[in-house]
């Protein structure tokens, strides 16, 4: 089946940006319940670096990972940066010491966290941001105006939004471009999660809109949540290429659609140069409608 080796983002703006098809997430390299330095700090810079040497060049990280702590070491790592390289990072949210979630969402909150994303990323524009819908829709629409406004201000050049509803996405898009959209997705989780108090909202209720409108699909929690559920058809699937249960599972996200990109995060440079050879695996129609 066809798996594409990129992707374009934006693709009807005056800036359309070209990536590969497979790119990393940051979140991992923080340290435990995504808080704190790194276990292992030398290591998580060895796989920033090992990332663009293997020609990843879309990285996503937020400034409420650690915090500030992905973003202090992709610039510790990457800085200054290939000409190619999108980092794409995300607002609406903080941590308290606590390390729960909390949103900050508010217009005001908006730009401080744009303006600390651009401070420790060491950047003059944010190529690329999500809006990260968390507490529900109270300050969407004034959140979405205030994120379109630092992009008219020359502060953001692309607009996406994250952990959205089908709802969320239409109305984000009338108010201007949406470039992206991160959602949660695997294989084994592809509707709206719930654990406590947080709701992380499904790839599978908004994939359709994005592939009509060719906007691309960037999957949060790909592995973290069809991992443990053991699904026998992904086993089935790992055993016949000869490869893990992860790698099959981003197989599967890469030929689900040309317009998923997958960000799979890990804290093991042997693991993501495991995941990066995922890229290569090609599944034919009847593993597709196997693991369907």
């Amino acid at each position: 089946m066809s798996n594409p080796k990129t992707i374009t983002i934006a693709t009807n703006s005056k800036s359309p940006l070209t990536v590969n098809r497979l790119g990393y997430g940051t979140m991992r390299l923080t340290g435990p319940e995504i808080y704190g330095e790194p276990q292992n700090r030398p290591e998580a810079l060895q796989i920033l670096k090992k990332a663009i040497d293997s020609g990843v060049n879309f990285i996503d990280t937020a400034d409420y990972y650690g915090e500030d702590v992905t973003n202090r070491l992709i610039a510790e790592a990457l800085y200054p940066y290939p000409d190619d390289l999108v980092i794409c990072t995300k607002v609406g949210g903080a941590r308290k010491p606590d390390k729960s979630w909390i949103p900050f969402n508010k217009p005001e909150n908006l730009r401080t966290s744009i303006e600390n994303n651009l401070r420790t990323l060491k950047i003059d524009r944010v190529t690329l941001v999500h809006f990260r819908a968390i507490g529900g829709t109270m300050h969407f629409e004034q959140s979405m105006e205030a994120m379109f406004k630092m992009q008219q201000e020359g502060k953001i050049l692309h607009v996406g939004v994250s952990n959205v509803t089908r709802e969320n996405l239409v109305t984000a898009m009338k108010m201007g471009e949406i470039a992206t959209v991160e959602n949660m997705y695997g294989h084994a989780q592809r509707t709206t999660h719930k654990a406590g108090y947080m709701e992380s909202n499904g790839g599978e209720e908004v994939l359709d809109i994005c592939e009509k409108n060719g906007i691309p699909l960037v999957p949060y929690f790909s592995l973290v949540l069809s991992m443990p559920k053991k699904d026998v058809r992904i086993v089935e699937i790992a055993k016949k290429y000869g490869i893990n249960e992860v790698q099959a599972n981003i197989a599967w996200l890469l030929h689900k659609s040309p317009w998923i990109l997958p960000i799979p995060g890990t804290s093991s440079l042997v693991h993501f140069q495991e995941n990066m050879l995922s890229a290569n695996i090609r599944l034919t129609k009847e593993d597709m409608q196997l693991l369907e």
